[in-house]
């Protein structure tokens, strides 16, 4: 089965095409530098041709309301008019756990709650479309947890919200899709996290102790997520969905032996 990977050459749609690759598929990544360019339209005519199923993990250079908003508002437009040309039988499409609810607390214009309406935006783009649709929410990556802390500090503290975070390696987000990538289209949401819901301030301590980093971490009432208002689940699953098989510890163990080596 050909299926086309929007976005093949970055974190998750690398791993992606390894992955289904490895399954069977002729697995072809698409992007810019590979001359296919969804906001412009370029080259997406000849790369869906013969496609069973386009997977578009693509992202917006940055998380500024209007910026997001343009970008996938005509990315997923050329990419869907061209999906529905090329007679492609399923759209799966990666977005965030909490995207509903993570837009609505905050200002869109000063906060990234701008990039999250943009991202819903998205996916009602792909639900109205009439090309069968799965989207797949997956919960905040290991890899940028470090990157969270460092949007928390005040001074020396990391300043958190009290609610739960579960977090998944980008290798679990790239088999989730695989799988839904492989299965019929749903016409709606599967969501996927890490196998561990830890308190926000657990998962930060451990990422940073991981990294011999001396800031202290804390549970602040008043603190925000990207200037969010969040609550208890916003940033988990619901129970009894698939997740993701790598733990925090074990994979914070390998990322500090890959260093070592290197």
């Amino acid at each position: 089965m050909k299926v086309v990977v929007i976005g093949g050459t970055g974190l998750i749609g690398s791993k992606l095409v390894a992955r289904l690759a490895a399954d069977g598929h002729d697995a072809v990544p698409a992007s810019p530098r590979l001359g296919v360019n969804a906001v412009t339209g370029e080259g997406l005519a000849a790369v869906l041709d013969g496609a069973s199923v386009v997977v578009d993990v693509t992202n917006s250079a940055n998380f500024e309301y209007l910026t997001a908003l343009e970008y996938f508002e005509r990315s997923t437009h050329n990419l869907l008019a061209a999906e529905a040309a090329a007679g492609v039988g399923h759209h799966v499409g990666l977005s965030v756990v909490g995207t509903q609810d993570l837009w609505q607390g905050g200002d869109p214009t000063t906060t990234t709650a701008g990039y999250f309406r943009a991202k819903q935006t998205q996916e009602d783009l792909v639900v109205a479309s009439g090309v069968p649709y799965s989207l797949v929410h997956a919960t905040q990556f290991f890899e940028f947890i470090g990157g969270i802390a460092d949007q928390q500090t005040v001074g020396d503290t990391v300043r958190v919200p009290d609610v739960l975070l579960q977090p998944m390696a980008a290798d679990d987000v790239a088999a989730a899709i695989a799988r839904v990538a492989a299965e019929p289209p749903v016409h709606g949401v599967s969501e996927t996290g890490g196998p561990e819901a830890f308190r926000f301030e657990d998962a930060i301590r451990r990422v940073l102790r991981a990294a011999t980093d001396p800031r202290e971490v804390v549970t602040d009432p008043a603190a925000t997520y990207y200037g969010i208002t969040v609550s208890e689940r916003t940033l988990v699953p619901e129970p009894g969905e698939r997740l993701g098989a790598t733990r925090l510890d074990d994979w914070l163990l390998t990322t500090a032996g890959a260093h070592t080596a290197a």
